[in-house]
């Protein structure tokens, strides 16, 4: 960027004159921006030298002051300069602040992502999860690799950004990364994120990404279908490990539980309401409460492995580690001829299927799922194509009694 706009100027503010006497003023000027500050120093109107932005004549006064601006200027230049090297876009705000002692330190992008990121590390294992931290670490890793590769830069000041750089960090992403579309929101929101919450804490004059916007493009969440849950459930494994994964898969299927939800289940989880057995519990991820009754199907496969040998005596499945039950769930799938990228995580995708198409409301759903917005149950929950033809064969019914006596004119 061109320094040739760089100005410095010292003028005598009269409309504050007071018997006579001024205050000196500064105006920094930087590419078209500009800044004005108080030099601390007064000086009779009549001595100052407005063409020359000094003080007149020879005197020891005169002198004094003018040796006082010129030190003025030499600080201003020298944090011009240090800015320049370190941030590559400066403002004369920015130099104004730094004189001052204002703000020394900059925002810049990474650096406020590190600060967000630590704030992060120390929430972990209180209110986030460890998988949090480490997806926000990699959204600041590929916007470093974004500098280095575009910019030439190891960091930008949050001053330079502006509307295009997050158009093309996301091109970016996608073109030279390879990214899944899923990938790039996150990280995109991510950055948007991080660029808010410094605007909010009036690091920057403006949010210049508050008008960004890229669609998760959700991808239709995949389940068993009930006779293809059926299929699972009836078919006879002759090895026993792969029954347990098929027996969990089925409990979380019954039940709504996410997979650490179902590791941390203990036997105290386990009430009796009313001569019927509850699961009571907090989700792990959202600290929300949920309860679920055990319906005939989990509680067969809970006294299945009752008597079963656990580290925790009071654990209802023992040591479970999701991926090897995910990696394990592949062959189950493929034993019983479903052809389908089933992971753990979709049996709740298939309860709250099979819950609505069998007419329950969302509002419980959403409750049994432990979420804290309906919207989020929506997202999980899709309405089959069973479920929209019996409302719509239901709301049929009912208009064909109401509208049964009228004919069209």
């Amino acid at each position: 960027m061109s320094r040739s706009t760089f100005n410095i100027l010292f003028y005598a503010n009269k409309s504050k004159e007071k018997n006579g006497i001024v205050p000196i003023m500064g105006r920094v000027t930087i590419n078209g921006t500009q800044s004005q500050f108080s030099c601390k120093k007064n000086i009779p109107l009549a001595m100052w030298d407005v063409k020359g932005n000094c003080a007149k004549g020879r005197s020891k006064e005169a002198l004094q002051i003018n040796r006082d601006l010129d030190n003025i200027k030499a600080q201003i230049i020298k944090h011009y300069q240090r800015l320049s090297d370190r941030e590559g876009f400066v403002t004369a705000e920015m130099v104004r602040n730094a004189y001052q002692g204002l703000g020394s330190e900059y925002e810049t992008l990474l650096g406020a992502f590190d600060k967000d990121i630590a704030n992060l590390k120390r929430r972990v294992g209180k209110d986030r999860a460890e998988g949090t931290y480490k997806i926000q670490m990699r959204s600041r890793n590929y916007i470093a690799d974004f500098l280095r590769t575009n910019y030439k830069r190891n960091d930008i000041a949050m001053q330079e950004l502006t509307p295009d750089f997050i158009k093309e960090f996301s091109v970016y992403l996608s073109n030279e990364r390879g990214l899944a579309h899923s990938t790039i929101w996150l990280s995109c929101m991510h950055l948007k994120g991080v660029v808010g919450r410094a605007h909010d804490n009036g690091k920057i004059q403006r949010n210049v990404f508050a008008q960004f916007h890229i669609s998760p493009k959700c991808k239709e969440r995949t389940f068993l279908t009930e006779e293809e849950l059926k299929t699972v459930m009836t078919h006879e494994f002759e090895d026993a490990n792969l029954a347990f994964i098929r027996d969990l898969f089925v409990f979380m299927n019954f039940t709504a539980l996410s997979f650490v939800d179902l590791k941390e289940l203990t036997t105290d989880n386990i009430v009796e309401i009313d001569g019927d057995k509850w699961i009571i519990g907090k989700r792990h991820k959202t600290d929300v409460p949920y309860q679920v009754k055990l319906l005939d199907v989990p509680l067969q496969i809970i006294e299945r492995y009752s008597n079963f040998p656990k580290e925790n005596p009071k654990s209802v499945f023992g040591e479970v580690n999701y991926w090897s039950v995910c990696k394990k769930l592949k062959t189950v799938m493929k034993e019983c001829g479903i052809d389908k990228p089933i992971s753990a995580h979709c049996a709740r995708h298939g309860f709250a299927t099979m819950a609505l198409t069998n007419g329950m409301p969302i509002e419980s759903v959403s409750r049994v799922l432990g979420h804290t917005n309906i919207v989020t149950t929506q997202i999980y929950a899709r309405i089959t194509t069973k479920k929209l033809d019996n409302d719509l064969t239901m709301l049929g019914n009912k208009l064909n009694a109401s509208f049964s006596n009228i004919k069209t004119a």
